[in-house]
């Protein structure tokens, strides 16, 4: 077990690493010289990484709430994302703030250093959501756990099985920019440790004991070595083989995504008609500062209003929050289910009853599910397709494929090899359709069904 207790000095790190020829060393970056001309900091180079990579723009046409959604509006996972960074960045330097003035900021950083970092992870958090949101996450494990398709996991490890079985948005996340985005295979967008470990809510893999009780994780096995190592350089807290405590700033990215997603879900609702700006109103006017709310007649201007009014206050109480708890969060032992759960009664119960009524009337809406149910043929329609394919090229060779299969697997950016790791094919499938957009995935699952070919 590694020491009892996490430091900033430790979790603040900018070291970025790299992997060659199988060994993960520390790579050297830009960073130095453009931090001594005063251009870029570290994470300001995180965040250039993460923004420019072609899986941030790809979320420009992915599922928030509305799959396909017609109103231009209403929020995808691109601005969502956009604005969970912003609302993160706000926590951070308020956090930093008070962290200095506490006399805890190690020396060198500022509290625009634990903005920077909490940033980057709010702007990577949803980078490795498949198309359809949460309803294609739950598509492609459907499709793998259904018996019918259990022979073509004939040859899996356990363990591998249930990477396979359980596709997990946050550990495609990690697996994104850590493998994927830029250096291919070679430490992906090479991060900086301290954005990296803001970055992981659930830093353990599929089979450690967190991810059966709560079913969610952040580490498949084809990133552990590289976490592990990231890991050693926060000083992360071990509490099992292949279980570590979390960050005490991914904390706050957590935040920063619940204020968003339980305010702003509910004010696309209003904006395209599913929610009435007068539930919308009452869930926030206890925040004060109404008059001029109460004066402004445009019902898109009178959502923002309550909107700005609502994320202040929940920023303010998240960071003192965050503060009060510092001790638990350093040492692992904090009990709050987020900090959310921590916070005053009237932030926490208004969020909580945002997201009852998002729950009631906005995830159960007709136009949502009729989507969501079609997401899953959809999805399946290309698995049928790719993973015959895939098996039989890796166990049996080329020789025993069928002409379907030959034109199945030109679908992939790059076939399998015979005899090569069934594991790795099934990963580099899902990362295929992981990938896709809620257009693409829809527009090819149409296509190779034969619908509309003429």
């Amino acid at each position: 077990m590694s020491s009892s207790r996490m430091h900033w000095e430790q979790l603040l790190s900018t070291r970025r690493f790299k992997v060659r020829d199988g060994a993960i060393c520390e790579t050297r970056t830009p960073a130095t010289l453009e931090g001594a001309a005063g251009l870029r900091s570290d994470f300001h180079i995180d965040h250039d990484r993460v923004v420019f990579s072609s899986a941030f723009r790809r979320l420009g046409r992915k599922t928030q709430v509305h799959p396909l959604a017609h109103n231009d509006h209403t929020h995808n996972r691109l601005t969502h994302s956009v604005e969970v960074a912003s609302v993160g960045r706000s926590l951070g330097n308020r956090v930093g703030a008070m962290l200095q003035a506490a006399g805890s900021l190690p020396d060198g950083y500022t509290p625009f250093d634990i903005g920077g970092a909490v940033q980057v992870a709010c702007l990577a958090h949803d980078i490795g959501n498949p198309p359809f949101g949460h309803t294609g996450e739950d598509a492609l494990r459907e499709w793998f756990r259904d018996p019918a398709h259990s022979q073509w996991l004939h040859g899996l490890s356990e363990a591998e099985r249930q990477d396979i079985q359980t596709y997990e948005g946050n550990a495609h996340g990690l697996r994104m920019v850590a493998t994927l985005e830029m250096y291919r295979g070679e430490g992906g967008m090479r991060l900086t440790s301290a954005a990296l470990g803001a970055l992981i809510k659930y830093p353990w893999t599929s089979d450690a004991p967190p991810a059966q009780a709560r079913g969610k994780f952040n580490l498949y096995r084809t990133e552990l070595p590289y976490f592990e190592r990231v890991a050693a350089e926060l000083g992360l807290i071990r509490k099992g083989e292949k279980q570590w405590a979390r960050h005490p700033l991914s904390y706050l990215m957590e935040a920063a995504d619940d204020i968003c997603y339980a305010i702003l879900d509910l004010e696309d609702a209003v904006e395209i008609g599913i929610l009435d700006v007068h539930e919308f109103e009452a869930l926030f006017s206890h925040f004060g500062e109404m008059e001029r709310v109460w004066r402004t007649e445009d019902i898109t201007q009178k959502c923002a209003m309550l909107r700005g009014i609502a994320v202040g206050r929940c920023v303010a109480e998240v960071a003192e929050k965050f503060m009060l708890h510092q001790d638990t969060l350093l040492d692992g032992s904090f009990q709050g289910k987020d900090l959310i759960d921590v916070c005053a009664p009237d932030i926490k119960q208004t969020l909580l009853a945002a997201k009852e009524l998002a729950s009631h009337k906005v995830y159960r809406h007709r136009t949502k599910l009729v989507t969501e149910l079609a997401s899953y043929p959809c999805i399946g329609t290309v698995l049928d397709i790719v993973v015959p394919a895939v098996y039989t090229k890796v166990t049996q060779g080329p020789q025993a494929l069928s002409a379907r299969q030959v034109l199945a697997l030109g679908l992939l950016p790059a076939e399998p090899e015979h005899g090569g790791s069934l594991y790795l094919a099934y990963m580099a499938v899902l990362d295929y359709i992981g990938g896709m957009t809620d257009n693409y995935a829809a527009n090819l699952a149409r296509e190779i069904s034969g619908v509309g070919i003429l």
